[in-house]
């Protein structure tokens, strides 16, 4: 199977994925880009028009919720089919929220590989139009917030449950606890960051009512 001159996007800050998926991809004669945030991500669209985005939704400087909706909100780009991977945001609000906003698709980690690809040539093949009216920018950013307050919260009852154990199991072997703590904490900053702009946006708009 061969996509054609168009490529496909993947936008993921995880190294071992992106490598995962863009191998994948490449080996069933994909033409594959890649980008590490949604910012880079931004910076290869509008230079040239990819025929699938594929992006991870936590990632740093722009994540997979800003870029959608930035893509929604361009004539240029509204129609561009996106494919969420996420092992984050991974509840039923979650999906909803990113369908709303304009995702084509949802798909969870670990990737079922059988049907994301499945996925991507569904996408390809199909000629139903996915251009959609782009959500009101109050509306958008304050679903955001509401989703980044409930990663936040989840994160940080997960950092206080890993820092507990490490107390209670100081004789013991925790290279894999203390790497999940690491990653927790850097997620949970990165969650910070992102809910510190999303509330900078919210009030420019209650400023401007």
């Amino acid at each position: 199977m061969n996509a054609g001159p168009d490529y496909l996007l993947i936008v993921e800050d995880d190294p071992d994925i992106l490598k995962l998926l863009q191998t994948t991809l490449t080996f069933k004669g994909y033409r594959v880009i890649t980008a590490h945030n949604g910012r880079e991500g931004l910076d290869i669209i509008r230079a040239e028009r990819p025929a699938i985005v594929i992006a991870d939704i936590m990632m740093p400087k722009l994540d997979g919720f800003g870029l959608v909706h930035r893509l929604r909100l361009s004539a240029e780009t509204c129609d561009i089919p996106v494919v969420f991977i996420t092992a984050t945001y991974v509840a039923p609000e979650d999906k909803e929220f990113a369908l709303d906003i304009g995702a084509t698709r949802f798909l969870q980690k670990p990737v079922d590989l059988d049907i994301f690809l499945k996925t991507v040539a569904e996408l390809l093949e199909s000629d139903l139009p996915v251009s959609m009216e782009p959500m009101r920018e109050q509306s958008f950013y304050e679903g955001y917030r509401k989703r980044l307050q409930l990663k936040l919260d989840q994160k940080n009852k997960q950092i206080a449950r890993e820092e507990h154990l490490l107390k209670t199991r100081a004789d013991q072997n925790n290279d894999d606890l203390l790497a999940s703590l690491h990653h927790a904490i850097y997620e949970r900053e990165e969650i910070k960051l992102l809910l510190d702009q999303v509330q900078e946006q919210i009030e420019k708009f209650d400023r401007s009512d």
